[in-house]
């Protein structure tokens, strides 16, 4: 079927009061950004929805883009018509007359966003209703279960009508909430993370701690890979990669072994924040999920949340690993996380590490280190990457300078 229109339905955003407009113009963007290949098209915004005017493009390729953009709650193909009731009619016998065939059953649900309209929704129901029983033969009504539920949408400039409620990816525009750092492993965990932060409306960048000879370059490339997955979503991805071999061997060196892991957290923390504070971001990120491993116990987070005043974010804190790797499936990150290549964590990861640190002791083992030195080190040589997809899809994060 031809539709002229899609109706894009905000969802969260319609909470918002006075930054409402800060929040749809964001969306508004990064929409154009997406489907800048249909040149035909126009989108306006109104308070509660925005408008996509096909002018002939194709309405499934483009809803399937509009799918993946956070920050929409749904979506419908839509006809178009004047306030005139008889055209509103004749649009209605038309849109079912498209699916002749395939309908037995129907229901007219009326919304009047005008309430100025002259006809109220039963009113709207019962002509519409009336009129293709007239004009369609076999054509039955079912308010309980249809076939088809034609919804009409009464607007002060016209008239919508829509067959069909298709899920967006819901969430906050992208940059709507901030910037913040996002600690990249290279295993399953943070890569879902790093969806989830960018849902609620972050710009995330990537930060993973590289230490050669004891992690190979196919380590190094693995993280790439899974930044330019995460660049999917925007277009593109900053990836800082730290050199953290000194720091690694310092510590394995000078804290006891059971203290070890405590202390490289903690080590990890205070870069990622000094990059952090480089980049103008306003939280690190991390894929913990609390219990899950030593380093994720509530007492090891304690101690080592100390080191840094930052908010930490963790998505997953509540997550069974069923749910992590459902959701690491789902954003086509699970087999690149799979991949056999160690990170600097697990190639150091101590025989039996503490589940309950004590900051007291972390604090003393420190105090014989002269650990800063070497940080200033790491967050001097990082290297900066900007990746983007394999395939260029979604949006471009400087996108908004173009409109």
């Amino acid at each position: 079927m031809k539709f002229d229109h899609i109706i894009i339905r905000y969802g969260e955003i319609s909470t918002k009061k006075r930054n409402r407009k800060a929040f749809v113009d964001k969306l508004r963007t990064h929409i154009k950004w997406t489907l800048r290949a249909f040149a035909e098209i126009k989108i306006t915004s109104s308070r509660d929805r925005m408008f996509i005017i096909l002018n002939g493009a194709d309405h499934v390729r483009i809803i399937a883009l509009l799918k993946e953009v956070f920050g929409i709650q749904s979506l419908s193909p839509a006809l178009k018509t004047g306030l005139d009731i008889e055209e509103v009619k004749n649009a209605a016998l038309f849109y079912l007359s498209q699916l002749s065939g395939s309908i037995e059953t129907f229901k007219i649900s009326t919304r009047r966003a005008d309430k100025t309209y002259p006809y109220n929704t039963d009113e709207m129901n019962h002509a519409l209703g009336g009129h293709l029983l007239r004009n369609m033969d076999g054509l039955k009504v079912d308010v309980r279960n249809p076939d088809l539920n034609l919804r009409v949408e009464i607007r002060q400039d016209a008239i919508y009508l829509t067959g069909e409620i298709i899920p967006g990816a819901g969430g906050l525009p992208f940059g709507s909430s901030g910037k913040a750092m996002l600690m990249l492993s290279g295993g399953i965990d943070s890569p879902v993370a790093g969806f989830l932060s960018m849902k609620r409306g972050l710009d995330i960048e990537c930060i993973h701690f590289y230490s050669p000879p004891f992690t190979s370059e196919r380590s190094k490339q693995k993280v790439i890979d899974l930044s330019k997955k995460l660049a999917e979503v925007y277009g593109s991805m900053k990836l800082h990669i730290v050199p953290f071999t000194d720091v690694q061997m310092l510590i394995q060196k000078q804290i006891p072994e059971n203290y070890t892991m405590t202390a490289t957290r903690r080590a990890m923390l205070k870069i990622a924040d000094k990059i952090r504070e480089k980049q103008e971001g306003l939280a690190i990120i991390t894929g913990e999920s609390l219990g899950q491993v030593a380093s994720q116990t509530l007492n090891s987070m304690f101690a080592i949340n100390e080191v840094s005043n930052t908010p930490i974010l963790r998505p997953l804190i509540m997550m069974d690993k069923t749910e992590i790797i459902e959701l690491a499936k789902e954003h086509d990150t699970l087999e690149i996380s799979n991949l056999p290549y160690e990170d600097c964590c697990t190639v150091f990861t101590p025989a039996s590490p503490k589940t309950k640190p004590k900051r007291e002791k972390v604090n003393f083992y420190e105090s014989f280190v002269d650990f800063e030195s070497l940080i200033e080190e790491a967050v001097a040589k990082t290297e900066i990457m900007s990746l983007t997809p394999e395939q260029e899809i979604g949006l471009l994060k400087d996108s908004e300078d173009l409109f």
